[in-house]
This record gives C-alpha cells, sequence and structure tokens, in this order.
C-alpha cells in the first residue's frame, strides 16, 4: 500500500473529473488506431469502453491502496478475454500505457512528476499481474476451456 502514491492518483482522477473529460473515446481512437483488427472483438464499443476503461483505472488504483479485490479481479478478466482467442500481451501492455497517457493529458496542471510516478508503478504492477493471471490460466487450462468428464 502507498497512501502518497494514492493520494496523487486520486488527486488526478478528481482533476480530470473537475474537467468533464471523459477519457474513454480518446483512450479507444488511440487503442484502435494501433491495433485497428482488435475493433471486431467489440459487440458494443460504447459499453465495453465505459467498462474496460473504468475498470482499468480501478485496477491501477487499488493497487496503490492495497486492495486484496484487485488479483480476483485481474484473474477473472484474463480467463475472459481468453473466450476472444489469443490477446497478446503487447496489446494489453498498450492499453495500460495507454490509459495513463490519456490520464496525463486529461488532467493538465495537475499531472506532476509525482502522479506520473505513481501511475506507472501501478500500470507496470497490473502488466506484472496480468502476466502472472495468463501463466496460471495457461498451465491450469492449456487449451482454453474446461475439459469434461466422460
Amino acid at each position: 500500500m502507498n497512501d502518497a502514491d494514492a493520494a496523487a492518483m486520486e488527486a488526478s482522477l478528481a482533476a480530470v473529473a473537475d474537467a468533464c473529460v471523459d477519457i474513454r473515446h480518446a483512450l479507444f481512437d488511440r487503442f484502435f488506431a494501433a491495433f485497428p483488427d482488435r475493433r471486431a472483438s467489440f459487440m458494443i464499443v460504447e459499453a465495453s469502453s465505459r467498462r474496460m476503461t473504468d475498470e482499468t483505472l480501478q485496477m491501477m488504483l487499488g493497487l496503490a491502496k492495497g486492495e486484496g479485490w484487485v488479483w480476483p479481479l485481474v484473474a477473472e478478466l484474463v480467463f475472459t478475454h481468453r473466450a476472444d482467442g489469443p490477446l497478446p500481451i503487447a496489446e494489453y501492455d498498450a492499453f495500460i500505457d495507454m490509459t495513463v497517457d490519456v490520464l496525463a493529458v486529461a488532467a493538465g496542471t495537475a499531472w506532476t512528476p509525482e502522479t506520473a510516478t505513481a501511475w506507472q508503478c501501478h500500470a507496470d504492477a497490473l502488466k506484472v499481474m496480468i502476466r502472472k493471471a495468463r501463466a496460471e490460466w495457461e498451465s491450469a487450462m492449456p487449451a482454453g476451456v474446461p475439459q469434461r468428464a466422460e
């Protein structure tokens, strides 16, 4: 748990809220520009973009606060994403980094070096956690689907 990181991160989120900026539009524009083939994976971008943006921000902030719910959520989301086919780690990494980047722009002058360091630290921790979850799922269910007992 890092109280200073959490406080800096919350201050940047408050600044974005005060500015009435919805970062998901810029985030998904950037993500689809980088990974245009991924757009077809989204049935309803409006709903998915809202949820994915919120969850990504919540997980990073949760890591800063030492929240125990982060690991089970990450493990569940990584498993859920397996249904979309092999999702390259580079896409997870890019989405997380893009989230931090668009948040920085939206936060404007509230984005300090300390804020940038806090978000990046927990973004990097989230990436490690995703890799761990992915490795555990691949070990438990190599084919990606539960096996039926006959």
